[in-house]
């Protein structure tokens, strides 16, 4: 691969998978070179051609301008002499690592490789994966062969969806190469779009690794506090107050309470804790805080029918309304969403549950967990829980919501949204 071509026009970046981090990446390097934007979804691929983001992350605008051929047809990847692989890496039923997607995209890009292609994967893995695991494939499937024919990287995606601040160009971008030539390539290549800075890992695993960290590390103190919130819960003190009050000591890291779901954070341990095994080692921290955070949508859903319970009303007959089902606010975002639990584990009371959710797609909702999601209050509810701290939900006013509620209704908030309010109403938070 010549950085040259590729600057004169002569050659092409490919990125295979158009989702929440593919797209962005592909959109930027559009602004300076060629771009084929591949994904395996043509009705999708129709809609990016018409500057429409489905996962309604990015405006049409930013859609005009870009040198970019969206396609499903995976011939055009041969056009492209840079392979970017950004598709979805979540876990199985069993929380254990699915990489099918992964190894297809890489087979898909191999059938499509020459010599002299650099591939370089952005897909959060456990460390060893692009090389024991994504490599064979390509080497399979191109009948090439790996460092002598074609050349491989890792570069872990920092995408954070609903976050217009730490866009692509403006967070430092880790980036790893199989050799040292290629790394200078690689970093070059990023170097075109991304302004923040490079770092350059001193190997393919270490790259790995450290997307795993990082999310890892935010889990487990998430956890902590998810933690302390059911033990203060139990002392009658309120999680957040108390995290006001330590938060004015200089070195104390604010975390809060909260579901943790996502494709990142809810995920990324599991990686993790599976690679961990193989070298015997059955991480005791990083499991904990999993089961933590696992747990809390079960929890809130228990407090709620206690609530109800306590406020002498039928669990049976009562109807409760749940604002947010996406896994973090003002996005669309519906994936490993930890509301779904609280959902099930309500009606597994036989209470009666309604979600709204103006940001999510009430298609994907039904598709993905079998909900029927509503656009409007049907009536009045004897308990409402604000589950995502959407702007649409943080702006509606004290007499909006206690006008939802059965006489002696329960308001469960969260994420703590109202909790400077004073409700004539039962209030529960984390």
């Amino acid at each position: 691969m010549n950085f040259d071509d590729l600057l004169n026009g002569k050659t092409s970046i490919s990125v295979i998978g158009l989702g929440y981090v593919g797209l962005p990446i592909a959109l930027e390097f559009a602004k300076h070179v060629k771009v084929i934007g591949f994904d395996i979804n043509p009705k999708k691929v129709e809609l990016l051609k018409k500057g429409i983001d489905p996962n309604k992350e990015i405006d049409a605008e930013e859609f005009k301008g870009r040198n970019i051929l969206f396609t499903s047809d995976p011939e055009n990847i041969k056009n492209a002499t840079f392979h970017i692989i950004a598709v979805p890496t979540p876990v199985d039923n069993h929380n254990n690592p699915d990489i099918r997607l992964l190894l297809k995209a890489s087979e898909i890009t191999a059938r499509n490789l020459k010599k002299g292609d650099i591939v370089v994967f952005e897909s959060t893995v456990y460390p060893g994966c692009t090389e024991e695991d994504c490599v064979p494939v390509l080497e399979k499937y191109s009948n090439l062969k790996y460092k002598e024919d074609f050349k491989v990287g890792y570069s872990p995606e920092r995408i954070n969806p609903g976050d217009k601040e730490h866009s692509l160009p403006n967070v430092v971008k880790v980036v790893s190469a199989c050799d040292d030539e290629t790394l200078e390539i690689v970093a070059k290549v990023y170097s075109l779009v991304v302004k923040a800075g490079i770092h350059k890992a001193p190997s393919i695993k270490v790259a790995e690794a450290a997307k795993i960290i990082e999310n890892t590390q935010r889990d487990v103190n998430i956890a902590l506090i998810n933690e302390l919130s059911i033990i203060f819960n139990r002392m009658g003190i309120n999680t957040y107050d108390v995290l006001e009050a330590a938060s004015t000591k200089w070195n104390f890291l604010k975390f809060y309470p909260g579901l943790v779901g996502g494709h990142c954070i809810g995920v990324d341990p599991y990686y993790l804790a599976y690679k961990a095994r193989e070298y015997r080692y059955y991480p005791q921290v990083i499991n904990s805080g999993r089961f933590v955070n696992d747990s809390m949508g079960f929890y809130v859903a228990k407090q709620t029918v206690k609530k109800l319970i306590a406020a002498n009303k039928n669990v049976l007959n009562s109807k409760v309304l749940i604002y947010g089902i996406t896994f973090k606010e003002d996005i669309a975002d519906i994936r490993n969403s930890k509301v779904v639990d609280i959902y099930r584990e309500l009606q597994s009371y036989g209470v009666k549950v309604d979600i709204i959710d103006p940001n999510a797609s009430i298609e994907d909702v039904l598709h993905e967990y079998n909900i029927k999601m509503i656009e409007k209050p049907a009536g009045k509810y004897d308990a409402v829980i604000f589950a995502v701290a959407h702007k649409q939900f943080k702006s509606m006013q004290k007499e909006d919501i206690e006008s939802l509620l059965n006489e002696n209704g329960i308001l469960i908030d969260i994420k703590g949204i109202f909790r400077k309010i004073n409700f004539n109403v039962t209030y529960w938070s984390l």
